[in-house]
């Protein structure tokens, strides 16, 4: 249990650190009349494990491991692990098990699991499991009690499968293809 307790508290004070902005002015190189002008870097967590809490850190990109209490919002692209709460990203590559919510904007590759998978806004590919499961497009597997989608190519299962365009299979009580021939059947549907 101590041991757990360093870790945790490691975590927090890497997490102070790269709340800090790294965006300084370069210094100048040679003689006072010239100045080295160069892009603003992006501020690039590198650190292998992040704890996040609401907004800190404050980083675009995030990789590694996140654990996220009770919600994370301020890591624009995360890649790697996330475990914890809520997460929120626009960019997500990687694994994420959240125990209420996986919420991610413009793009997911990967896993989503948890109560509630959301990347309605998002290209996506992987996988979404949980209780409710909802995407923009998608290339993969939902696995869920109800599973919605704008455009999929992959497989639904679930008690309530719905889908605008599918090109795969749904599996469940109740499954609806809206741009297919037969739009409503029970057990099995498949879109083409």
């Amino acid at each position: 249990m101590k041991k757990l307790f360093i870790f945790a508290a490691m975590l927090a004070v890497s997490a102070a650190v790269f709340a800090q902005d790294s965006d300084a002015a370069p210094e100048p190189i040679g003689d006072s009349t010239t100045v080295e002008i160069s892009a603003p870097r992006k501020n690039i967590a590198v650190w292998p494990a992040f704890f996040a809490i609401s907004e800190i850190p404050a980083t675009p990109d995030l990789v590694g491991f996140r654990f996220t209490f009770p919600f994370s919002t301020k890591q624009e692209s995360v890649t790697g692990f996330d475990v914890g709460l809520w997460a929120r990203t626009r960019v997500f590559e990687g694994i994420a098990v959240n125990i209420l919510r996986n919420d991610v904007k413009d793009e997911l590759t990967g896993f989503q699991i948890g109560l509630y998978n959301s990347a309605v806004q998002a290209d996506s590919l992987g996988l979404q499991a949980g209780l409710w499961n909802e995407a923009g497009t998608l290339w993969g597997v939902q696995a869920g009690l109800v599973n919605t989608v704008g455009a999929m190519e992959g497989i639904q299962v679930g008690v309530i499968n719905r889908a605008e365009e599918l090109h795969g299979f749904q599996v469940g009580v109740i499954n609806i293809i809206r741009d297919a021939e037969f739009r409503f059947l029970p057990l099995v549907n498949i879109g083409f």
